[in-house]
């Protein structure tokens, strides 16, 4: 069934690292050998054996309207006939900025980068040198790409592969990150207060997406942005899922707090390498040239993924019922796959808000890392090659969220609840 895959596997792990280019793409944490993908198109994607599988990754967040979809296509295929890149200014970055800027509440400049890694490392930069104060506070199970200061307790792959501690990070960049629980308000109330005076920033998933879906509870959010008020610390929201997906304004929008700067991903390239970190104008002032916070790239506000994103985000801002129909599709999926496991009396927590939604094998609410990880991940392997076999592609990890994009058919979620119930049901026989 998976004879090419297989072999391209193989031959992979001659050149590549584990024969992957990102470690949750291995298969590690749900055993087995990593598809290869040779298409998507609209809801779905094609490996290189030919088989079709119903897609809940969207490439990890920013195929918000699907794979290949035409618009965005014809626009990348118009642009690259005038050259891919040039190391100069052009206009469609202002046209973007202004873009992104209409759509995202409280940032006043933005600034470009190649990544979602790039956009967080930035805005961290930019906090220490807004404030002077070098110490900051992440969130046990979040991720905010492979910097050395934030793969402390982090989730996504750290959490998948089990890494309890990177190699290569050093104890003096370690020491000045600080872990809190998420939704645990008292613990980061304890940190700034052990700490006074030395943190710059506390930086947040608003809606974890790397240990799962995992929601801020009532007053956590609202009790960090009070927090950072009140302590000169700046509040970075970390958007590379949650920006433009939850709403047009992304997280800070759908959940009504605005953060002091913001970091956007590949959802700004609809899927483009490419990434962002922008906010209040006084903070953003102090990134060279107008300040000395410095930060530069050769490709950031490449003309490719610029023309991509500025296609996807100007048609999520014209048509905002996207944003409902999305919502929609992953309330009737969570309330699916809620009665297929109510009803089979197997334990199961689907946890959604907007169109990010994942299943944990547990009775007990999952609100952290520690509830997501006491979860019974050894189910969730079993799930995601039940589902694979019957072409529903799942992130290969129980600590990532699920993607819908609106190529979605109720057919297609239809499938994913009948096949969900089937696997219970196999189990209880």
């Amino acid at each position: 069934m998976y004879i090419k895959s297989s072999s391209l596997f193989h031959r992979a792990q001659q050149s590549i690292p584990g024969g992957v280019n990102s470690p949750v793409r291995a298969f590690k944490n749900v055993g087995g050998e990593p598809l290869f993908m040779v298409k998507g198109q609209g809801a779905y994607l094609y490996d290189a054996d030919g088989n079709k599988y119903v897609d809940y990754i969207a490439s990890w967040g920013p195929l918000i309207l699907g794979h290949a979809y035409e618009p965005v296509v014809k626009a990348i295929q118009e642009k690259v006939l005038g050259g891919t890149s040039f190391g100069a200014p052009t206009e469609l970055e202002i046209e973007m900025a202004e873009l992104i800027k209409s759509m995202a509440p409280n940032v006043d400049l933005i600034r470009m980068v190649s990544s979602g890694t790039e956009a967080c490392m930035s805005a961290l930069r930019v906090a220490r040198g807004y404030t002077g104060k070098n110490k900051f506070i992440k969130f046990d199970g979040c991720y905010h790409g492979h910097a050395d200061p934030f793969l402390v307790k982090a989730g996504s792959g750290i959490a998948t592969l089990d890494i309890q501690a990177v190699p290569g990070i050093s104890e003096a960049v370690a020491q000045d990150t600080l872990v809190a629980p998420y939704n645990d308000l008292a613990a980061v109330e304890q940190l700034v207060a052990d700490h006074k005076g030395q943190i710059a920033a506390i930086i947040i998933e608003p809606v974890a997406g790397n240990m799962g879906c995992i929601l801020p509870q009532s007053g956590f959010l609202e009790g960090l942005r009070k927090l950072c008020d009140a302590e000169n610390i700046v509040l970075i929201f970390d958007e590379v899922m949650t920006g433009f997906r939850l709403a047009a304004g992304g997280a800070q929008q759908y959940l009504g707090i605005d953060a002091d700067l913001v970091t956007y991903g590949k959802v700004i390239g609809a899927g483009m390498p490419v990434g962002a970190f922008g906010g209040r104008r006084e903070i953003m002032e102090t990134v060279a040239p107008l300040g000395k916070v410095y930060q530069a790239g050769t490709l950031s506000g490449n003309p490719i993924a610029m023309i991509a994103g500025y296609t996807l985000l100007h048609e999520l801002k014209n048509n905002p019922s996207i944003y409902t129909e999305l919502e929609e599709k992953t309330t009737y999926l969570k309330n699916g796959l809620k009665k297929v496991f109510e009803k089979s009396d197997q334990p199961a927590a689907v946890n959604q808000l907007g169109s990010m939604i994942s299943v944990h094998f547990t009775g007990n609410a999952v609100t952290d890392f520690r509830s997501a990880a006491a979860a019974d991940n050894n189910l969730f392997k079993q799930y995601f090659h039940f589902l694979l076999s019957k072409g529903i592609y799942l992130p290969p990890s129980p600590f990532e969220s699920w993607f819908l994009n609106n190529a979605l058919s109720y057919g297609d979620l239809d499938l994913t609840i009948e096949m969900s119930a089937l696997f219970v049901g196999r189990r209880a026989d």
